[in-house]
């Protein structure tokens, strides 16, 4: 899938040949009709590796931090997630936005979207906020981060991105009502 992936976001998806990727993997084209059927069964595979990713470095994120830290769990997430779309950003676009998938679900269900409504019941469980639907307000803010990355030449600099992620992180918490350490 890493041959696959560089050459997606070299040449694109449809200039990209299967007999290129599997030149680049250094398999043979049965080995790659092993797994995969066609390029968009690739790019779907690339999909979920992307999302997976991003979820697993918002664990990392979260888990870090002491049981009781709700604020800092919140605020982990959201960076983590930021950071996430934006490390791989060129992915991002190629897998979701130049061919994107059949249903528009993925803005409304998925992993991420999941992980962050179990996070926001857990913490309204413990009384760290209040919020009456958790899966709904996982939607939103996951929606309204998502939209934020995924402007043109947003975060290019190191300073442009502290920034982001700083005012990515003000806004979630501020949805549930936290002080943001900014007044």
């Amino acid at each position: 899938m890493t041959a696959a992936e560089r050459l997606f976001l070299e040449k694109g998806l449809e200039q990209t040949t299967i007999e290129e990727i599997t030149t680049g993997a250094g398999v043979a084209k049965g080995t790659f009709y092993l797994h995969f059927s066609s390029k968009a069964d690739v790019l779907q595979a690339l999909r979920a590796r992307f999302v997976q990713g991003v979820l697993d470095g918002i664990i990392a994120a979260v888990e870090g931090l002491r049981h009781e830290d709700w604020r800092g769990k919140l605020a982990a997430w959201s960076t983590a997630c930021a950071t996430g779309y934006l490390d791989a950003a060129g992915l991002h676009h190629l897998a979701f936005v130049a061919a994107p998938p059949a249903t528009r679900e993925g803005l409304s269900r998925n992993i991420l979207i999941d992980h962050l409504n179990e996070l926001l019941a857990a913490g309204a469980g413990e009384n760290a906020w209040s919020v009456s639907d958790p899966g709904f307000t996982a939607v939103f803010l996951f929606n309204a981060l998502h939209g934020v990355v995924n402007q043109p030449g947003i975060g290019e600099t190191p300073a442009a991105r502290a920034e982001l992620l700083r005012a990515i992180e003000v806004h979630f918490l501020r949805t549930l009502g936290l002080p943001s350490g900014i007044d």
